[in-house]
């Protein structure tokens, strides 16, 4: 634990190695990167008395893979995170088709991917990779996470 502190429940969930039920964030950055995967995963309406909570990323996964539909999915991204993660400043969101090879993207980020639960690799509709920096902190540390819909 970093100074004593644990800030949150790390998502997706682990077990905890130091006798908590769940693993928690040691650090400030690790919270907010959970919140945000927290978020992005999250349907609307599965959250009881916080019907908000959550982005519509699961309605895309069938959709055409055209630029009208990467902009309703940043646009979804966007106004999610502005809405309940204010500290975090997106700096880029870069939509691409599942199926193509972008250079952008790195080929095994095990720790920064994360994929819509239930779903097999190969039906993935789009790769969303976020780029984003942290403004509650006194470094502004910048990070990004890529979401397989």
């Amino acid at each position: 634990m970093a100074n004593g502190k644990s800030y949150g429940v790390t998502f997706p969930f682990r077990d905890s190695f130091d006798g908590k039920y769940l693993d928690t964030t040691d650090f400030e950055d690790d919270e907010i990167r959970s919140s945000l995967i927290h978020l992005l995963l999250t349907r609307k309406g599965a959250r009881y008395f916080l019907p908000d909570f959550g982005t519509r990323l699961y309605e895309y996964i069938f959709e055409p893979l055209d630029g009208p539909t990467f902009n309703q999915i940043e646009a979804e991204i966007r106004d999610s995170v502005e809405k309940f993660i204010p500290n975090l400043l997106i700096n880029k969101i870069s939509v691409y088709a599942a199926t193509d090879d972008i250079a952008e993207l790195p080929s095994q980020v095990d720790n920064n991917t994360y994929n819509l639960p239930g779903r097999n690799s190969v039906e993935y509709t789009a790769k969303v990779k976020i780029d984003y920096t942290i403004t509650s902190n006194v470094f502004n540390p910048s990070d990004f996470i890529i979401i397989n819909i």
